[in-house]
């Protein structure tokens, strides 16, 4: 792995008590958030839409100034040292930054102009940019020609072509179908483990979320938990019983809160709550409330388990913008 000399010894990103209100909003996009990524590390950040994963990338990304609070990317801080910060920086965003006209050569080469790259020093990264994401073969063809998660390597190939420190990313699978998906992780995978870069990204996604080192939870523009998925989930124990209720969910839920001295969750007709001996309760749950029971699945927890139990709210919602 390499790493800048000068940024050794800071975090990757390092925010305070960061907050940010848009105008006439009824409550803060971000609210008193802090964090710190190491170097290297892959890190994403899970929340629903609308909870403000999108504003923080923003700010992150220098587009956006904070209500208050202080963020920094190795040690510059992206209000004051916006300049320096962008050039330690490669971002992709949610929607397409490609021109569909240009051929994925045209389109590096217009954005190292921006970063005063010229000459063989961008032709040979130019180069060494479509080899690494697999893009020489169709390097002079418009990109409008191309699937979404080849649009996808060749916004990669465009965010590293300045050879950033970080790499920045909102909900990249976005569009994305499995196999694009996986080769987008592959991606990503290689730039960390070959090139030490730090990938840090927004998403609602739980299986993304999983393949990270370390996650942030993000609700309501607050942060709820810091951790690796693993330790995460470690954190509810036993197991997670779902039940489908025929109806009257709520009334279903507090029967079974009494019967098994647990608090479940109601989301619509969904109960959930979290069981030390999930196989055997299933059978007491069949005998007792069998007529109201349209179905149960018991299972280890997810991260969208995680998600309900630091929130009572599912991760699937939609937050009001």
């Amino acid at each position: 792995m390499t790493t800048s000399v000068l940024y050794q010894g800071n975090p990757a990103i390092e925010i305070d008590a960061l907050s940010h209100r848009y105008p006439k909003a009824d409550a803060p996009a971000l609210d008193g958030v802090s964090l710190n990524v190491t170097p290297g590390e892959v890190f994403a950040i899970l929340g629903p839409n609308g909870g403000g994963k999108t504003t923080l990338f923003r700010i992150l990304a220098t587009m956006l100034r904070p209500t208050s609070g202080s963020a920094a990317l190795f040690g510059r801080d992206v209000v004051r040292e916006a300049q320096a910060v962008r050039r330690q920086l490669g971002v992709v965003f949610q929607s397409p930054s490609l021109d569909a006209k240009l051929t994925a050569r045209e389109n590096l080469h217009h954005h190292g102009r921006l970063y005063g790259l010229g000459g063989g020093d961008l032709r040979q990264r130019i180069d060494e940019g479509l080899s690494r994401f697999k893009l020489a073969d169709r390097a002079n063809e418009a990109v409008e020609r191309f699937s979404g998660g080849m649009r996808r390597r060749v916004e990669l190939a465009k965010a590293m072509l300045h050879h950033p420190t970080l790499l920045l990313l909102d909900e990249p699978a976005t569009g994305l179908d499995p196999a694009a998906r996986r080769d987008l992780w592959e991606r990503l995978t290689e730039l960390r483990d070959e090139r030490g870069v730090t990938i840090a990204l927004t998403t609602h996604l739980m299986d993304e979320a999983d393949r990270c080192d370390r996650l942030a939870i993000l609700d309501r523009g607050r942060l709820q938990a810091v951790d690796a998925p693993a330790a995460l989930k470690a954190r509810i124990g036993g197991h997670v019983i779902t039940v489908q209720a025929n109806g009257g969910a709520e009334t279903l839920a507090g029967r079974i809160a009494d019967r098994f001295a647990v608090s479940p969750v109601v989301s619509d007709q969904t109960i959930r709550w979290e069981q030390p001996d999930g196989p055997e309760a299933v059978a007491a749950l069949g005998a007792a409330f069998g007529d109201h029971i349209h179905s149960i699945t018991v299972g280890q927890p997810t991260l969208e388990d995680v998600f309900l139990d630091l929130t009572g709210t599912p991760l699937n919602r939609i937050e009001a913008p």
